[in-house]
């Protein structure tokens, strides 16, 4: 999640860019890709759009592109070769909550939905589907608004000399700001917290919340970046021998940093880009200005792919075991909501999915690395329906 909600804890990307995916036609080109980004698929390519997660939360994820929607009067959307005022996303959106309202089984579901809706296909890494989709999620720290013995590890709210996102001038460093102490007494710490590997988790996310003492909450969002670049702390151990390429996973990175707190800051600093972040009263919040939701939030190229959109996603997810973690694979498919970016999702074939909060979501997001297939669905507009 961070542009909000993201640096991300992206580590397992490069695993991933030999992945192959389905065949895809390709298209003219736009914007520079060499195929277009999305491809309208004809009504019998169309799959079986079932859902693993609860109405509820589709609800929900939907409200939150309405609210954002109707912010952004203006906007245009494109899909494929076809664009499409806020509006026409809006009526889109609460046709398909209608639809998936009154609907019973999953064939049901489909047959309206391709009535009503032109689907589009990601063309993805290499123009033919490949679709590389990895997670995130909000973790909860230990902290304090003081510092003390046990909270020593401050959360900084941005500095009033910090230059504009985009700014060819970088800030300080992540050295300079943890082991430098470049902002130290400058009264910007939001939070002081008892664990370092967390906080860095924290930073890679972009959002979470903080337990104080007396068991309150305090939720923090991304509110600004140092504009340096991001460098994933994985790559960085796999390169010099930490940890070897096959056994690389969120997990195996936070036991070797517990296990090695003398190697922590050189490893963390290897990554310059560093959070700053603000108090929000609800959260987490993504990109779009509203609160993501748990399963159903996607992270996407805002130049790529349309904000707010409708999607349905196809992958495989870890089966969890409480006591021995991640237990195989199983196959699933949901919609979601594009209502978040992130700063290493870029181009047409990667996708971070918001798996929520606590423990299990920690699991999934860390072991989530998998390549899939991406849809993006609109109310058939005239005009737009050749293929």
């Amino acid at each position: 999640m961070t542009t909000p909600m993201k640096a991300r804890f992206l580590f397992t990307t490069l695993l991933c860019l030999l992945l192959a995916g389905c065949a895809l036609k390709p298209v003219q080109p736009v914007k520079g890709l060499e195929t277009v980004a999305l491809v309208k698929l004809a009504d019998e390519d169309i799959p079986l759009l079932a859902d693993d997660l609860d109405a509820e939360s589709l609800e929900t994820a939907i409200a939150r592109s309405l609210e954002y929607l109707e912010r952004r009067k203006a906007e245009r959307f494109r899909f494929g070769a076809c664009e499409y005022t806020a509006a026409d996303v809006r009526d889109g959106l609460l046709a398909f909550r209608e639809i998936a309202r009154t609907s019973g089984v999953a064939e049901d579901r489909t047959r309206r939905l391709r009535d009503s809706f032109d689907v589009y296909k990601a063309s993805g890494l290499d123009g033919n589907g490949t679709v590389v989709f990895t997670g995130y999620y909000e973790p909860v720290l230990n902290g304090s608004l003081e510092k003390t013995d046990r909270y020593r590890y401050p959360l900084y709210k941005p500095p009033e000399d910090l230059p504009a996102n985009g700014a060819a001038m970088p800030y300080f460093s992540r050295r300079e700001i943890d082991g430098g102490q470049a902002l130290a007494g400058q009264g910007l710490e939001i939070a002081w917290v008892d664990d370092p590997v967390a906080l860095f988790s924290l930073h890679i996310q972009g959002s979470g919340k903080i337990r104080l003492p007396e068991g309150k909450m305090l939720q923090v969002s991304f509110a600004r970046s140092n504009n340096r670049p991001f460098r994933g702390i994985g790559r960085y151990m796999t390169d010099k021998g930490i940890i070897a390429p096959q056994d690389l996973s969120d997990r195996t990175i936070k036991k070797y940093l517990r296990e090695h707190p003398d190697e922590q800051a050189d490893i963390f600093y290897c990554n310059e880009r560093y959070i700053f972040f603000r108090v929000v009263e609800n959260g987490p919040v993504g990109a779009l200005g509203v609160t993501v939701t748990g399963g159903r939030t996607i992270a996407v190229d805002p130049g790529i792919y349309p904000q707010a959109g409708l999607s349905f996603i196809r992958l495989r997810k870890p089966a969890l075991d409480k006591e021995d973690g991640r237990n195989g694979w199983v196959p699933f498919s949901r919609f979601v909501l594009a209502q978040d970016v992130g700063a290493a999702i870029k181009g047409p074939g990667r996708i971070d999915l918001f798996c929520g909060g606590g423990d299990e979501a920690e699991m999934v997001a860390g072991s989530l690395k998998e390549k899939g297939e991406l849809y993006f669905l609109v109310k058939k507009k005239a005009g737009c329906g050749e293929h």
